[in-house]
């Protein structure tokens, strides 16, 4: 998929909430939406940095990006108050995120191989009725964010999102009314219903060898402010 400097994004399906529900089982070859996610993974680096971003007050953005690789954090936190962002990999797919740009040690085969695939990568854009993430790449993005769930839901999905597909990763009012009282992960990190985690080409969770985000080569972690 092709993406020009100047031009609009493309007409993007978007995924009816239908289509969304949990499956019994895990399938591999249709479009599932519903792997299972298993405990969240959030290093502490990436946490505390959040956590000074957003103290009362700061109303200059509306949520900020960090990039990982595995289990470490590629570059500084990328703050976004336009109302879109572009987050790809090589110029010139777009404005915005670039991050092809960033200095990373990882020598790993698989990064590399995962990095050389995300291209256009995603746009997010914040709407009227929440933000929505955009697959502009030419293969499947895992989604995994408290507001896609149901709320009496005891674990959190992993959301599979093809290319040219988009989904509401975030709503506010879902966000603002959210009670885990079983949820562990939940309890000891308040602010995780204001995150969402996506990743790049491979998945993780319940259907997946890899259990946890923090396995996976490329990822992201989006921290919206909720003020």
């Amino acid at each position: 998929m092709e993406a020009e400097l100047e031009s609009p994004p493309p007409p993007y399906s978007r995924y009816p909430m239908d289509f969304l529900k949990p499956t019994a089982d895990c399938p591999d070859a249709v479009p599932s939406s519903a792997e299972t996610g298993g405990t969240n993974y959030l290093a502490p680096e990436g946490l505390s940095d959040s956590q000074l971003l957003l103290e009362p007050g700061d109303r200059s953005h509306w949520c900020v990006v960090a990039y990982w690789e595995e289990k470490t954090r590629v570059g500084r936190l990328y703050c976004v108050q336009e109302p879109s962002l572009d987050i790809f990999y090589d110029l010139p797919q777009g404005n915005g995120f670039c991050l092809g740009q960033l200095n990373s040690d990882n020598k790993s085969q698989l990064v590399q191989k995962v990095r050389s695939k995300i291209g256009c990568g995603i746009q997010l854009t914040r709407e009227v009725d929440g933000v929505w993430v955009y697959n502009r790449s030419s293969y499947p993005i895992f989604i995994k964010s408290a507001t896609l769930d149901n709320p009496d839901s005891r674990t959190l999905l992993v959301h599979k999102v093809f290319p040219g597909f988009s989904i509401k990763a975030f709503d506010y009012e879902k966000a603002y009314s959210l009670q885990r009282p079983n949820d562990h992960e939940f309890m000891q990190q308040p602010w995780t219903g204001f995150t969402v985690q996506i990743s790049f080409v491979k998945g993780w969770g319940q259907c997946y060898t890899r259990q946890f985000i923090s396995s996976c080569p490329c990822w992201l972690e989006v921290i919206f402010n909720s003020r």
